[in-house]
């Protein structure tokens, strides 16, 4: 019992920092949030070696370079799911992603500009862009009185990247690209910082069963950097065979916050989240490619450097620190994905229609001893589906609207992606976590569909 009130003790002065490392809405690779756009959701993610609209700024900054013109995405995630919890002793619990469907919703938001397209014809070779993504967002959570409310009752981390971009073309077969990577907490989404609820086990002087939260924010950077080689092209001098390399730098982002109980403060708080560097190779090959339609296969492989962080440290406002090793392990990511695409075909003439699929196993990186179920921390092999409609020319979008008019500020086109992911988890049976009560066996399903919506000016 000794050890274990211990345990209490340093939980509740660094749940702020365990809150950091739990998985993204418990899916999308253990604490990531892939899915950044439809057209590549609808492929499993596998897209940094396509990378041709304006979401190429997350999944390959290069391939910013192949996208023509002005161009906008904007899009978001319905999510849903849950995760069962039978302990050893049979007692059963049941957490959500904060209701049906996760609220407020990961979402994205990306525009690029081709500098010739703007009027600056020497620089033709250059494009820009900025993105905003939720590449960690998390909102979980328990009953008040489960079995490990000790551990964890809901959390929320509305973390979000703002990622400006440069890609430069440096010949017909190369294209490098660079983003920042600025990460930072927005008001408008949630309480606009990370918060964690738990109830207290009588540590500290806090009596037990009241309500403890602890919230903080912060702003890290980081930066992506990448390659897209184009070896091999058609008689139109489109790729029909594209690799795509793209390095994440690992990014330290300072946390600040206050430890509440019962609402009122009784302490701050500090520590550093440090988010993993990844490495990722892709390979894109067309078996057909004309002016009458096109069919891409692709493969991604992830490297995903979680052991860079080693530890989460809690800094007190007391001038205590409160050590808290992670002991994550680096993982593989694969992911595989198809498109199939009609080019004006004879039935809907004004229009391009894709069909999509795909596939993406991840690995759980996380240890039983340091596993915290605020998040979905599994092993999970996920599909995919999606469809692509983009409308130019003389048609109109949802038989009303022109896609394309003379004035500037009407677009050339309009595109609507739409993308359904279901993610089946290994089920996991945690032994020897720091919190006796986590122990237990873990089942959990996650599905989302993914909307964006694109505009080319």
């Amino acid at each position: 019992m000794r050890a274990y009130h211990i345990w209490c003790m340093n939980s509740i002065l660094a749940v702020c920092a365990l809150a950091l490392v739990v998985p993204t809405d418990g899916h999308a690779q253990s604490f990531r949030f892939q899915p950044q756009g439809a057209r590549a959701a609808g492929q499993g993610n596998a897209f940094a070696a396509q990378a041709d609209d304006p979401s190429a700024m997350h999944y390959n900054p290069a391939g910013l370079t192949q996208v023509e013109g002005i161009q906008s995405v904007w899009g978001f995630n319905a999510v849903g799911g849950s995760v069962k919890f039978t302990s050893p002793t049979g007692l059963e619990s049941r957490g959500d992603l904060n209701g049906s469907v996760s609220w407020p919703p990961p979402s994205n938001f990306y525009l690029s500009a081709n500098l010739g397209a703007m009027g600056v014809s020497m620089l033709s070779s250059v494009t820009v862009g900025v993105g905003v993504t939720s590449p960690f967002g998390l909102n979980t959570r328990y009953p008040v009185d489960g079995p490990f409310n000790t551990a964890v009752t809901s959390v929320a981390l509305p973390l979000i990247n703002i990622k400006p971009t440069i890609a430069y073309k440096v010949n017909e077969y190369l294209s490098v690209g660079v983003s920042a990577d600025i990460y930072t907490f927005a008001s408008f989404l949630g309480e606009g910082h990370v918060e964690q609820r738990q109830i207290s086990a009588g540590a500290l002087g806090i009596p037990a069963g009241d309500s403890i939260e602890l919230n903080g924010k912060g702003t890290g950077a980081g930066v992506t950097a990448s390659l897209l080689v184009t070896p091999l092209r058609n008689g139109d001098r489109q790729p029909i065979l594209s690799i795509g390399l793209v390095y994440r730098s690992q990014a330290v982002v300072p946390l600040n916050g206050a430890l509440l109980v019962n609402g009122a403060k009784v302490a701050d708080a500090s520590t550093d989240l440090v988010l993993p560097q990844i490495f990722t190779g892709a390979v894109a090959f067309w078996p057909v490619r004309t002016r009458e339609r096109e069919w891409k296969v692709e493969l991604d492989v992830e490297y995903v450097g979680w052991s860079l962080l080693r530890h989460l440290d809690t800094r007190l406002s007391t001038g205590v620190t409160i050590p808290q090793p992670q002991q994550l392990k680096n993982v593989p990511v694969i992911a595989i994905g198809t498109e199939y695409k009609w080019l004006h075909p004879h039935w809907l003439p004004n229009w391009e229609v894709a069909v999509r699929s795909g596939y993406t196993r991840t690995e759980d990186p996380v240890p039983d001893r340091t596993f915290n179920p605020a998040g979905i921390s599994l092993s999970s092999n996920m599909l995919s589906l999606g469809v692509g409609f983009l409308c130019q020319g003389d048609g109109r979008f949802l038989g009303l609207i022109p896609c394309s008019g003379k004035s500037g500020l009407w677009p050339k086109g309009i595109g609507l992606d739409l993308a359904y992911q279901e993610w089946f988890y290994d089920s996991k049976s945690v032994v020897g976590n720091l919190n006796p009560t986590v122990d237990g066996t873990y089942h959990a399903f996650v599905h989302l569909g993914t909307f964006s919506f694109r505009y080319l000016f």
